[in-house]
């Protein structure tokens, strides 16, 4: 049986980066990860070391879970994509919109170096373990506006279905803009009726092939 990393290779998972997984340690660290199969390094320069499928799934193990909806704490520097109906949504401009542009960025290249075939037009494995947030960061990443206190937009919710997310929307006209970009970022989109409010929304899953 494999041993648990120690706590030093612990901490340094733990501060790894939230969407790409790109991790900062000693040489030493580093290698004994990739040797446990947690963490793999770039074939390319500069050569960084970053999770693996099974690294993120330790690390997202042992994580304290976070709230529905996820929001972004001020002061602490973690990103998180707006999933819609948040009460505090943070500041807005330029500084926001570098953010979610960077996070989706580290998205795709997470996608070229984890997917087999290296596509980039294809979800990852990381966005399969988490859908609401890759939903909503796809959608955000596009220029789309999540729906706020006092303003209407987007909202990415979980459903029992495996695989899958619920994405309303305030008219048709939203959720048609809303499907061309989960499609566009290799989504799986069907809109659907809910029985007991008669409501349209969108049922997404990440396209495997």
């Amino acid at each position: 049986m494999t041993r648990p990393p120690t706590a030093a290779q612990r901490r340094v998972i733990d501060a790894a980066e939230p969407v790409t997984g790109r991790l900062r340690g000693t040489e030493a660290q580093l290698a004994a990860l990739v040797r446990r199969g947690l963490a793999f390094r770039h074939p390319r320069p500069p050569h960084d070391h970053f999770l693996t499928p099974a690294g993120h799934r330790l690390r997202d193990a042992e994580a304290a879970p976070a709230p529905e909806p996820p929001k972004e704490e001020p002061g602490t520097g973690v990103f998180a994509a707006r999933v819609g109906g948040e009460e505090d949504t943070g500041a807005d401009g330029p500084a926001r919109a570098r953010e979610v542009h960077s996070a989706w960025q580290g998205l795709l290249e997470l996608r070229r170096m984890t997917n087999p075939d290296g596509s980039v037009a294809r979800p990852c494995g990381w966005e399969r373990t988490h859908l609401v947030r890759a939903a909503a960061l796809a959608l955000e990443a596009a220029g789309h506006r999540p729906a706020g206190p006092d303003t209407d937009g987007y909202r990415v919710r979980a459903t029992p279905q495996p695989e899958a997310v619920a994405v309303r929307g305030p008219d048709d006209a939203t959720l048609r803009a809303c499907a061309a970009t989960l499609e566009k970022a290799g989504w799986q989109v069907g809109e659907h009726t809910d029985p007991r409010t008669r409501a349209r929304y969108l049922l997404a899953s990440p396209r495997r092939v």
